[in-house]
């Protein structure tokens, strides 16, 4: 699968160009000076925010995964991630310091009016959920996504989409990582003017092919296609974000 040469050969400036907004600035490339920011933000190194729910979920589940993500976001595009994930809740007061949440988990999910209320802020003001249903979490999701978006039905994403050829080209869409019921992958979205805030996979489990190689024994070219996967969904959420 190739990497997009013109996206790729400008990354390293463009990792720290967007980091402004996100990261920690280079000492010879002061890029939130080139953003023209002043927000705290700008003093974080960026990293993913695996997002605590309540429910009764295991919210936490696949705990390799956000590590070896990071790990192949940092080695392979040059963005100056963190090397761990950290955690946070809807109410968190740091949840507008990250640019991607991720969430998880096999069971239910629920969100109250207020945490439901920061979860809209968050998006609108420029930030990135991206759900993976690990298998379990599918009907909950659904019915906190209408929820929070009663007016904004889930769409399906096409192979088109921007987010499959953000870093690494998907030419046929999201990539089939495990089996759970013989169905093929679906990528999904919530859009606020135009922008992607929320990406949804099914069927797909890519944090298993995240996670450390023994923990499931995924095949190397599996576990490679779910990092690329998930290399384009950070490098694609740092790029959308509202100014």
């Amino acid at each position: 699968m190739p990497i997009r040469l013109p996206f790729a050969a400008g990354l390293a400036l463009t990792g720290l160009v967007l980091a402004g907004a996100w990261g920690t600035q280079a000492p010879d490339a002061p890029a939130a000076e080139v953003l023209g920011s002043e927000s705290p933000s700008a003093a974080l190194t960026p990293t993913v925010a695996r997002l605590q729910y309540g429910g009764g979920g295991d919210w936490y589940a696949n705990p390799s995964s956000l590590p070896n993500l990071l790990e192949a976001i940092r080695t392979r595009t040059g963005i100056p991630v963190a090397a761990r994930e950290e955690v946070v809740t809807p109410l968190d007061p740091a949840l507008p310091d990250y640019p991607l949440i991720h969430m998880t988990g096999h069971g239910n999910v629920v969100f109250d009016t207020e945490e439901r209320e920061a979860l809209r802020r968050y998006l609108e003001g420029g930030g990135f959920l991206h759900a993976d249903d690990n298998y379990g979490m599918d009907e909950a999701f659904r019915r906190e996504m209408e929820r929070l978006y009663p007016n904004r039905p889930m769409v399906e994403l096409p192979p088109e989409h921007p987010i499959f050829s953000a870093f690494y080209e998907f030419p046929e869409g999201l990539p089939k990582i495990h089996e759970h019921d013989g169905n093929p992958p679906q990528a999904f979205g919530i859009f606020h003017e135009g922008r992607l805030m929320v990406l949804y996979t099914y069927e797909t489990d890519l944090g298993n092919g995240w996670e450390d190689p023994e923990v499931h024994g995924n095949p190397q070219d599996v576990r490679e296609e779910a990092l690329r996967m998930g290399v384009n969904i950070f490098v694609y959420a740092l790029s959308q974000r509202a100014p």
